[in-house]
């Protein structure tokens, strides 16, 4: 009698490890989505100017102050994050990134990361910088150090980090941190897209670096595409020596 159950058995247990293979690559597959945000930035005044100021003081050698012109529209683009925040939605992997000290200013002026990521702060000037941030999110003093050392932080929390120096005052800067793979910038034409996104209720964030937040409710549907627009305006500010 214990021969049938063997050979049943014999039979069984291929079919029963194709069952679980299939499970656990089921498992290990990415669902898709086909829910997507198409939209506009349209900034409706373009007469920034960032104010400078004079350092009290420079260690090294000094460098002169590039003067800066009042920005154009496209240019105000350059500075506009957009992303998605709500429930549901899955953290993005963390990355390495940089934000250079050069000419006495801050290059690239803005960076994003997602949550968990590191951001080196080289100083590629002949001066000493002291990086810091007063934000409520990721406050923090990098100390004075010269050319050719760096600094790292790791950025857990999401948020805005605006960034400065304390011996140039009109160095500025800010990491938008953000809470999952979500986010984009617009293009040269102020056209975005964000997808494929998972069907749900969010909120739609685009952030610029003068004008602050823009927020949108919006409910993403399976295989359909959420059109939105959005208007910035700029305000005017003088420079001031």
């Amino acid at each position: 009698m214990a021969l049938p159950i063997e050979k049943g058995m014999k039979y069984r247990l291929p079919v029963l490890l194709l069952l679980l293979c299939a499970e656990f690559m089921n498992l290990l597959v990415r669902p898709t989505y086909s829910g997507e945000i198409v939209g506009r930035i349209n900034v409706t005044k373009s007469l920034t100017r960032r104010r400078i100021t004079l350092a009290p003081y420079a260690r090294g050698v000094a460098l002169p102050l590039v003067t800066e012109t009042p920005l154009s529209a496209q240019d105000e683009l350059h500075r506009v994050v957009i992303y998605l925040e709500g429930t549901g939605l899955k953290p993005a992997e963390p990355l390495s990134a940089q934000l250079d000290q050069r000419n006495r200013c801050f290059e690239p002026e803005i960076v994003v990361i997602p949550a968990g990521s590191t951001v080196s702060f080289p100083n590629f000037d002949p001066i000493f910088h002291n990086v810091f941030s007063l934000s409520k999110s990721r406050a923090f003093d990098l100390g004075y150090y010269p050319e050719g050392q760096t600094r790292k932080l790791t950025f857990d929390k999401p948020g805005i980090i605006q960034v400065f120096c304390h011996l140039h005052s009109n160095m500025t800067a800010a990491i938008v941190v953000t809470p999952n793979e979500w986010s984009t910038r617009p293009r040269d034409d102020g056209s975005f897209s964000l997808g494929p996104i998972p069907p749900g209720k969010y909120e739609l964030v685009v952030w610029h670096k003068s004008a602050g937040f823009f927020q949108r409710k919006i409910d993403v549907k399976e295989a359909r595409t959420e059109p939105v627009n959005f208007e910035i305006p700029i305000r005017e500010s003088s420079v001031q020596p």
